[in-house]
């Protein structure tokens, strides 16, 4: 994963009208497709990534994976934790839709969750990378070689819920049940306070706290939070969420955007909102709909979010062509560098390149179903030879400039997978949701949820 809300501190400011002519297509014509079957289409090729592309001795969701097979920095075999959490109910979902058999699914869940045990943890995080050959931390920067507490809380997002699919099981599936129930019990949420009342991102056996990246909303992290207190063993203080995370309250934001009300300051983003995957990552298992606390209700904090993108590309103050209604979604992804070659950016409206990333709008389908569904039909529809791979949509593309990045990132296509899955079935929100220290957890912090009686 790119640590984009890094990124975000590093830039100074960042700085799509109505949808026009069309690019010529190159595709020949593709069969009309029904809704469900075009979703089943993306949903199922998709889950390729997690399953055909995964790590083959860890089973685990690689980093990047280059249909080419030209990987320039020799990285092939490097996982990503939090792609993996992806992964892992992207693979409960495959299992559930019969993309493979449940004997398949369970023995490779097996697989990754001895792989996970044996790998390097700190104070029970995992690190951001693994090298996928050996279990041992790949580090993502020098000082940044040991825990990871963000990508750790996207890992336990899909280990409670690969947990809660197969605890009722038979014999077999209760015992790999229990390995994840042990993975997810072993995380020291509370060390990572650093005797403050905030959690930190990361921690070093080497450089200790030198990172010294404090969590403060808003951005991808509230899963964090959630995860830490919901923690049976290692549980955090209610303090540490209300004064760390919602500042004693200056998380809340008084902004609207095209009359639609932002609810939380985006870091570093406070006029349009954050990159589109602010809305995905922590809401993958957590439960938008109904969902609040004193701060916010989440699912007009998310749809808000959404929508103002939306409108911000049905706008397009850049000019850039084809920007419209069945092509929009500005989110962190791989990018157009000047000169062509491919490199990586937070799209948002604030920092707009005129690159679009799949991920956003398909990502996206639980809030704006009909807005997402439009993208996904005219990428397949019209563009498919520029944009459609051997694991779905590829990561980025510039129809203005003809330019496709023919490459995925596990931290993008997982959120596709799982958000189609949850628009068709609720199955991922609905597993992580009823998980019993789940529902404390929210309770400790303060929130709500008519529909989960929290």
């Amino acid at each position: 994963m790119i640590r984009f809300s890094l990124l975000l501190l590093s830039l100074t400011f960042f700085s799509c009208g109505v949808h026009s002519d069309k690019k010529e297509s190159n595709t020949t014509s593709v069969e009309k497709l029904s809704d469900d079957q075009l979703l089943d289409a993306v949903q199922k090729q998709t889950f390729k990534y997690f399953w055909d592309y995964a790590e083959p001795n860890s089973g685990l969701a690689r980093e990047r994976f280059h249909p080419d097979g030209n990987y320039p920095d020799n990285d092939k075999h490097i996982v990503t934790t939090g792609g993996s959490g992806f992964g892992l109910m992207a693979i409960v979902s495959g299992i559930d839709r019969g993309y493979v058999t449940k004997e398949e699914g369970v023995k490779r869940l097996d697989k990754i969750a001895d792989f996970l045990a044996k790998a390097d943890r700190f104070h029970g995080a995992w690190s951001h990378w693994i090298d996928g050959n050996t279990g041992k931390v790949k580090p993502f920067g020098t000082k940044d070689n040991g825990g990871d507490l963000v990508e750790t809380s996207f890992l336990i997002s899909g280990i409670i819920t690969v947990r809660e699919y197969l605890k009722t099981g038979n014999e077999k599936e209760k015992a790999v049940a229990a390995k994840y129930d042990a993975l997810w019990k072993g995380v020291e949420w509370q060390w990572f306070t650093n005797n403050k009342n905030v959690l930190y991102w990361h921690w070093s056996p080497t450089y200790d706290w030198q990172m010294n990246f404090p969590l403060e909303g808003y951005n991808e992290c509230l899963i964090t939070y959630i995860m830490a207190a919901s923690s049976p063993t290692h549980s955090i203080d209610p303090k540490v969420y209300h004064e760390g995370w919602a500042r004693n309250g200056a998380i809340v934001s008084s902004n609207t955007k095209y009359n639609l009300p932002l609810i939380l300051k985006h870091n570093g983003a406070a006029e349009f909102g954050g990159p589109l995957f602010w809305a995905h990552y922590s809401y993958v298992g957590l439960d938008p709909n109904q969902l609040s606390d004193k701060y916010a209700n989440y699912w007009d904090l998310n749809k808000n979010q959404v929508e103002i993108d939306y409108k911000y590309c049905i706008e397009n103050p850049k000019k850039f062509k084809y920007y419209g209604a069945d092509y929009w979604g500005l989110t962190a992804s791989y990018s157009r560098n000047p000169d062509g070659s491919i490199g990586y950016d937070a799209h948002m409206p604030s920092n707009d390149k005129g690159v679009i990333s799949p991920t956003g709008a398909i990502s996206s389908i639980v809030y704006t179903p009909k807005e997402s569904i439009a993208v996904i039909r005219n990428l397949y529809e019209n563009h498919k030879s520029e944009t459609w791979g051997t694991a779905g949509f590829y990561d980025a593309v510039s129809l203005e400039n003809n330019w496709t990045a023919k490459r995925y990132l596990a931290i993008d296509q997982g959120p596709e997978v799982v958000m189609i899955e949850n628009y068709r079935s609720g199955l991922l929100w609905k597993l992580f949701m009823n998980a019993p220290e789940v529902k404390q957890g929210l309770t400790k912090l303060g929130f709500k949820s008519n529909k989960y009686g929290i």
